[in-house]
């Protein structure tokens, strides 16, 4: 499809689990290629129908919002969350709690814009002739955009600032056992 390229697969163990908010930056930043290749197929398929390339860019966005957007929740709201109220005085507590509690509720409106799409998706991924839904796309799509620039401008920073080491070093290896990575990988040579 040439209005959104492939991309690697989602599912497979991250590198540099062991800089915990990097891979967090990273999983934004396929998040929006997956963005742009979900609102990419809706054209496609009107022109083109339900390709070899519409049902790999189909499976693709499948792989992330099944498995790597849910990962990416899950180290935020069991992991990364939990450690900045830890680590943040008492009266910044209920401020953070506040913008926290907002991000677990942006999650759920997530997850339900993806369920939404997501059948018609599993139809072009399939090869059905399916139509997704443009307007179920946008909403998702665009909600997702601005949920990630809300984390990326609001939570990464105060993170890297109130985070030490032995906090991001926790984070890490729970995000690898998610993932199924054993602990810190070695660049390779």
């Amino acid at each position: 499809m040439s209005t959104a390229s492939p991309t690697p697969d989602s599912s497979a163990p991250l590198r540099g689990i062991e800089a915990p908010l990097k891979t967090l930056a990273n999983c934004h930043e396929r998040g929006a290629r997956q963005c742009t290749a979900l609102r990419g197929l809706v054209p496609h398929l009107a022109t083109r129908g339900a390709d070899e390339d519409a049902r790999e860019t189909a499976a693709g966005v499948l792989r992330y919002f099944d498995k790597a957007a849910q990962d990416h929740y899950a180290d935020e709201e069991v992991d990364l969350f939990p450690a900045l109220l830890e680590a943040t005085a008492a009266a910044d507590a209920q401020c953070l709690r506040a913008t926290i509690e907002g991000l677990i509720a942006e999650h759920r409106t997530l997850e339900g814009a993806w369920a939404r799409v997501r059948d018609e998706l599993a139809g072009v991924a399939a090869g059905a002739s399916v139509q997704l839904s443009a307007a179920g796309v946008e909403v998702l799509a665009s909600h997702y955009e601005e949920h990630m620039t809300r984390e990326d401008e609001e939570l990464m920073p105060l993170a890297a600032r109130l985070l030490g080491e032995p906090e991001l070093a926790r984070i890490g290896l729970a995000m690898g056992a998610r993932r199924g990575v054993d602990g810190p990988r070695r660049p390779r040579a």
